[in-house]
């Protein structure tokens, strides 16, 4: 397999108690929601899946706060006859305890399509790649992934399969969606990167 990094740690609040997801191989996922604040004070809720083994091993007395750690994953559903991309933390430890807020997240392999690059109306520079990360059994998970500044106008130069670290978080973002039936509120997820680093440009 491709050498892949995918990790992220998140230590928050949980949102409602986890529900019943799906089986697999007899083995039965939850879902639930972690809310991770940031320093300017906004908050950032993110999905959590956990098989339930995970879950029944944690031990609620040892504090507030639930660290996760893991990876992100994504997974493609059809709806209203078009493909959606899932974003989510695949648990595989879950301790509760008291402490900071954490959000941290690292992420390296090859860009899967040409990077965007835009500015913000205030001039801010931004930069959109789609990163497709190696898992096992020669799958990969998609994770959209957002770059600022200086970061943004290198990264922007990159071409398909250039391969790029990046260490940030993960953040939810809110943006509105017009539909046939109307305009609809819907949650986005990506990662927010802090660094970049391009590793080897595709030959």
């Amino acid at each position: 397999m491709e050498h892949a990094v995918n990790q992220v740690t998140l230590r928050g609040s949980l949102v409602t108690l986890p529900q019943f997801s799906h089986k697999n191989h007899e083995r039965r996922f939850f879902r639930f929601y972690l809310e991770v604040p940031r320093l300017s004070g906004a908050v950032d809720t993110l999905p959590v899946i956990a098989e339930e083994s995970v879950l029944n091993a944690m031990d609620l007395s040892a504090g507030e706060l639930l660290t996760v750690s893991g990876q992100i994953r994504s997974h493609n559903v059809r709806g209203d006859g078009k493909r959606h991309l899932l974003i989510f933390v695949f648990a595989v430890s879950i301790v509760c305890e008291d402490g900071q807020p954490i959000n941290e997240v690292i992420l390296e392999g090859p860009i899967c399509r040409a990077p965007t690059y835009r500015r913000t109306p205030l001039g801010r520079e931004i930069c959109d790649v789609m990163l497709a990360v190696p898992r096992a059994f020669r799958r990969a998970d998609y994770l959209p992934c957002i770059l600022w500044g200086r970061m943004a106008l290198e990264v922007s130069q990159c071409r398909a399969k250039d391969r790029i670290r990046i260490c940030g978080r993960l953040q939810s973002r809110l943006y509105t969606k017009v539909t046939a039936e109307g305009t609809q509120e819907r949650t986005a997820y990506e990662v927010s990167a802090l660094t970049a680093e391009i590793l080897d440009p595709a030959a």
